[in-house]
């Protein structure tokens, strides 16, 4: 007796089975709240879309040749001298060997110049007539100084200097930062990012304005970083001042200095010289003053400035005015200007950040103008996670941000250092976790964190300034 053909039936379970996993296959990441694994019959033989290793972002042969930017005019007299400069670094680069962790910084200026200025000044370090200053630009990755606490530590160490350098009359992190204690009283707070129109801002984004007829700003400098616990420079930096007197005690109260505040519409410095380790600035009559902050500092060595930002995607530093930022800078020069922003752009699965990439373009031209003395050093995007096929990983738009912030490098002519990669590159914020270098959110760093990523900057802009120091000797 012949059986009973079912191959209809079987092809029909079939169908539904892969029509069901396909279903499954779609289902979004997350749905109320729950994290959803999802059901993949080819995820040992699929390409993931996404995940690159940090080898293959440097996907361009020719990203480390001479390359002039599109922006760039170069007068021919000079162009022999900048190509030979440009020669004469590779053959430097060649007898060091490769850059096998992606950690060194790729300058794409002409003629290896991006870093020059800045150079030059360490180089001079203590026998200029100020200190040399660096901008420490970024969002809530530097926050409540993560990074930048050992960067400065690092360079004071090295170049000397003291002090925790600029500081806004207010943060709403002030309780959580190690490298000076504050607390401010009688100010009324304006942000770039919500209040763009309000008042003529600088690199802090951020205006403070006395409410009331009385406002004060107190200070002390702490030990948790050397080089912190003394300086010799104080100062009180204001935009707008009618008739304010001030009244500074410091010192534990040992020293104290009463003022009328000079008036001014633009931006201004009162400054007093000693040795101070505490005080407070209290002012009277003060409906009206403007201030932006407070900085200490020594007159020479090594200033690092924190210009963090919460929420600050970069491209909004366009709104700067341009004389603004050239009176600020008369006030407090600035050798280089260190660019970090990317975690507020960054969106889960996002690959297309031309739009990005056209508004960053805008604002580093404007930096340019406006800091036209600076160099400018442009920081990737770190390594940022999402939970992905039961595992925290790299977010794709990482991947494809970077690529994008390493275009915005090349076309601009900047150098450039990869945040991501110094972090180990793809997945490298997941190892950070678990090493407790890094918060649980996968997006944020601990202090300790913050030491690796600053201890890996340091190395790299003195490694640069070594073929920087070699190149001078040979063009001599």
């Amino acid at each position: 007796m012949t059986g009973k053909n079912h191959f209809g039936r079987l092809l029909f379970i079939l169908i539904v089975t892969w029509i069901v996993c396909m279903a499954l296959y779609r289902l979004p990441e997350e749905i109320l709240g729950l994290t959803i694994k999802k059901v993949d019959m080819l995820s040992e033989i699929r390409r993931r879309t996404g995940y690159v290793s940090g080898d293959t972002l440097l996907s361009n042969p020719a990203a480390n040749l001479f390359f002039i930017p599109d922006s760039a005019y170069i007068h021919q007299s000079d162009s022999l001298m900048l190509l030979r400069r440009d020669s004469l670094y590779m053959s430097l680069l060649a007898g060091v060997g490769p850059d096998t962790a992606n950690l060194r910084i790729k300058d794409f200026s002409v003629g290896r110049t991006g870093l020059r200025r800045f150079f030059g000044s360490l180089n001079r370090v203590g026998t200029m007539e100020r200190p040399v200053r660096i901008a420490f630009m970024g969002d809530s990755f530097i926050e409540g100084d993560i990074v930048v606490a050992d960067f400065r530590a690092m360079m004071q160490a090295h170049f000397g200097g003291h002090g925790v350098g600029f500081v806004p009359i207010a943060s709403h992190v002030e309780q959580y930062r190690p490298t000076i204690r504050q607390r401010a009283k009688g100010w009324q707070t304006y942000s770039i990012l919500s209040n763009r129109s309000y008042g003529e801002y600088v690199l802090s984004g951020l205006l403070f304005e006395a409410g009331n007829d009385e406002a004060s700003v107190s200070f002390e400098t702490t030990d948790t970083y050397p080089c912190l616990g003394n300086v010799s420079s104080l100062k009180f930096i204001y935009s707008r001042n009618l008739h304010a007197k001030v009244r500074l005690t410091c010192n534990k109260a040992e020293d104290t200095v009463d003022d009328v505040l000079p008036e001014t519409d633009s931006i201004m410095q009162y400054e007093k010289r000693g040795s101070f380790t505490d005080g407070q600035f209290r002012f009277y009559r003060a409906k009206g003053l403007q201030a932006l902050g407070i900085a200490l500092e020594d007159s020479t060595g090594i200033v690092v400035d924190n210009f963090s930002l919460r929420g600050n995607a970069g491209i909004v530093w366009t709104a700067l005015d341009e004389d603004v930022c050239r009176t600020w800078n008369a006030i407090r020069t600035y050798d280089l200007i260190v660019v970090q922003y990317g975690l507020n752009v960054a969106a889960g699965n996002v690959k297309n950040y031309t739009w990005y990439e056209e508004e960053m373009e805008k604002t580093v031209r404007h930096l340019k103008r406006c800091f036209p003395d600076s160099d400018i050093l442009l920081l990737s995007v770190s390594d940022r996670s999402h939970y992905y096929d039961g595992a925290y990983r790299t977010m794709p738009a990482i991947i494809s941000l970077w690529n994008t912030q390493y275009r915005i490098a090349r076309k601009e002519g900047l150098p450039f250092w990869s945040t991501f990669h110094a972090m180990g590159g793809e997945d490298g914020m997941a190892r950070f976790v678990k090493k407790h270098l890094a918060g649980k959110d996968y997006t944020h760093l601990s202090f300790r964190g913050g030491r690796e990523i600053a201890a890996a900057l340091y190395d790299a802009l003195m490694f640069e300034k070594k073929l920087y120091d070699e190149m001078e000797e040979v063009r001599d």
